[in-house]
């Protein structure tokens, strides 16, 4: 009799040590002690849970199909009935096989007997092969849902950690691989990379994906980006859990580049010509002005790359002048302009301060006195009122006269309450707001140095209105009240100088 032998284990069976060594053995024994003659050996280490793709049992399935009655193959033995399958559906394949081209199935540990009752036992042993996969996969997918809630994420830790054996804390940051993860967060926060430059800027730096594949593709820097367990979240089923271990990026970094990747910090030129994109317009002909980057090769072989800014007019009037400025001069200009706003003498900037606060607190302070003024006048027409109605008991006056008295104190009344209850017409933050509004214009010069290229625009949109650029100078059109902060207040005395 011609048999095929089928050994099988899982991965996890595996680390406990049931060897497919030892499944072969028993079988060839059993095999030779019922002089049989194995003409194939499957040796497998797949799973056979319902739903895997068990490629290796599909094989063996579709060779005994195609070759049992030319090879003369009877039976297929195995150590156990869950060596060859754990589901029901696995087990009426094999039923076919044996019903279709007469193979049976043969186990060293488990017999079935032939007729009805040996069929019985054969699906009961199927059934509960199943039913031992399904409540381990369910109390595995238990253990590892309690160890997410816990704070821990499941199996090979994101790129930027480190799994270790350590219990309390299974996963630390990467030596090297975590300050990757800061640099790609932190350049494309900038808003001034795509996906492709940043990859290519990465690689120049040093930073490599993979040791078969250095280069950081589009794939693998969106997922670092989109991923939330760098600011310590592990979402699991659209549920967001809060990790444990060491977080990587900031919350404020990490929106950025959100922002940037989902479009709401869209970029209007190109990342390495920041300024274009009409930002900036031509004083002439008003015209935008556009980047170029140029390449200069020196005599050593080095290449150093120039950036220019230049009116985008291509038919200009005879009269235009020539207009083209470098970026950093471009840069030192808009500096310059916003460091016009800063009061450099600290104590006159502070004594600014200290009017500010004391001008609004004197706004504060008579509207105080003036609802003290208002509810010591609604007391006194109460009290008015109470003693005109004694008066009226007494008789001392007349009903007609009470009812005149006593209609014009209550109008007085209505009044009063009436301006007691507004609102006071002021806001009582303007004052921290004017005082915030002259910080920033202190810094301004400062908050623009340290700042990233979309946020760099923001601001020159909000202190000016227009920016035009000549062959000379840079003009910025600021909005009120920067452009008072930036010329100067202009006081007069009596006799008309001007200080």
């Amino acid at each position: 009799m011609k048999v095929l032998i089928w050994t099988r284990v899982s991965s996890r069976e595996q680390r406990e040590g049931y060897s497919i060594d030892a499944q072969m053995r028993v079988c060839r024994e059993r095999a030779e002690r019922q002089n049989w003659t194995v003409i194939r050996e499957f040796q497998v280490a797949e799973s056979a849970k319902r739903g895997a793709e068990r490629l290796a049992f599909n094989e063996m399935f579709t060779w005994v199909r195609r070759n049992a009655k030319r090879e003369g193959l009877e039976v297929i033995l195995a150590h156990k009935l869950d060596r060859v399958c754990r589901n029901m559906k696995d087990a009426v394949r094999l039923q076919e096989l044996e019903d279709q081209c007469g193979v049976k199935l043969a186990f060293v540990d488990n017999q079935f007997g032939p007729g009805a009752s040996g069929a019985l036992s054969f699906n009961v042993m199927a059934a509960v092969a199943q039913y031992y996969s399904d409540n381990l996969r369910s109390e595995v997918l238990k253990g590892m849902e309690e160890k997410i809630r816990q704070g821990w994420p499941m199996g090979h830790a994101c790129f930027g950690y480190l799994n270790v054996s350590d219990k309390a804390c299974p996963i630390i940051p990467h030596p090297e691989k975590a300050q990757t993860v800061v640099r790609i967060f932190e350049l494309f926060s900038s808003g001034m990379y795509t996906l492709d430059s940043l990859g290519d800027l990465l690689i120049a730096e040093g930073h490599t994906f993979r040791p078969s594949y250095h280069r950081f593709n589009r794939t693998a820097l969106a997922y670092i980006l989109h991923n939330r367990a760098y600011i310590g979240e592990i979402v699991h089923r659209g549920v967001s859990h809060v990790g444990k271990f060491k977080t990587l990026v900031s919350r404020k970094t990490f929106d950025l580049c959100q922002d940037v990747l989902k479009g709401r910090n869209r970029r209007s030129s190109s990342p390495e010509l920041p300024y274009q994109g009409g930002i900036f317009r031509c004083a002439y002909c008003g015209a935008m002005m556009t980047g170029e980057r140029i390449a200069r090769r020196h005599m050593d072989g080095s290449v150093v790359h120039h950036v220019y800014y230049r009116c985008a007019n291509n038919a200009p009037p005879p009269d235009h002048p020539r207009l083209r400025w470098k970026a950093a001069k471009l840069e030192d200009a808009i500096v310059a302009e916003l460091e016009s706003m800063r009061i450099h003498d600290e104590g006159h900037a502070q004594l600014i301060r200290n009017t500010l606060t004391a001008a609004f607190a004197d706004v504060v302070k008579l509207e105080a006195d003036r609802r003290r003024i208002l509810a010591k006048l609604r007391s006194v027409i109460r009290g008015r009122l109470d003693r005109l109605m004694n008066v009226y008991l007494d008789g001392a006056i007349e009903q007609g006269e009470f009812a005149v008295k006593q209609g014009e104190l209550r109008v007085e009344l209505a009044d009063v309450d009436l301006q007691l209850e507004e609102k006071p017409n002021y806001d009582q933050k303007r004052g921290e707001t004017a005082l915030k509004l002259f910080d920033f214009m202190q810094n301004a010069a400062d908050i623009w140095r340290r700042s990233n290229m979309a946020q760099k625009r923001e601001l020159l949109g909000a202190i000016s209105l227009n920016r035009l650029v000549s062959d000379v100078k840079l003009v910025l059109e600021k909005r009120k009240p920067f452009d008072i902060a930036a010329e100067g207040p202009s006081l007069s005395i009596g006799r008309g100088d001007r200080i």
